[in-house]
């Protein structure tokens, strides 16, 4: 049996109930001390067509709160951040050639960076699927 995921549904945009999320609209996994950034359905859909991503190198040093990755659409040029300071481990290369992953399947193929976090992973500062869905509800208010 495969896993299912339970999806939350605020209007058109997806929560994911088995991920955390950032104020500024990035989605969070966490395993251990890997975390894999990607940004929500929500954030996709207000960018609309993505057609670049500036990734970081592989050993590049990140601090919580600052750019870790840049994601240039049609409308925009956005930052993604990390929650965490760390070590980026992994980067999403599909996204070079393929930036407009991050439009069909932002929660799977669309992810960004890993990120070993250095120290404890805190939580605190992150939202619930819940939290999320109701900062989404207030935006589109």
């Amino acid at each position: 049996m495969g896993v299912i995921t339970v999806k939350t549904k605020v209007g058109e945009y997806l929560v994911r109930d088995d991920l955390l999320y950032t104020k500024t609209d990035e989605w969070v996994k966490i395993e251990n001390d890997l975390v894999t950034i990607g940004i929500t359905d929500y954030a996709q859909k207000k960018l609309r067509y993505i057609v670049n991503v500036e990734l970081p190198e592989k050993g590049a040093e990140v601090r919580a709160g600052e750019g870790v990755a840049t994601i240039e659409s049609v409308k925009t040029v956005a930052d993604v951040y990390s929650p965490f300071d760390g070590e980026v481990v992994d980067v999403n290369e599909e996204l070079v050639d393929s930036p407009d992953l991050i439009n069909k399947d932002p929660y799977g193929k669309g992810w960004i960076v890993k990120v070993r976090v250095k120290g404890e992973v805190r939580k605190e500062n992150l939202l619930t699927p819940q939290q999320y869905a109701e900062k989404i509800s207030k935006e589109e208010k």
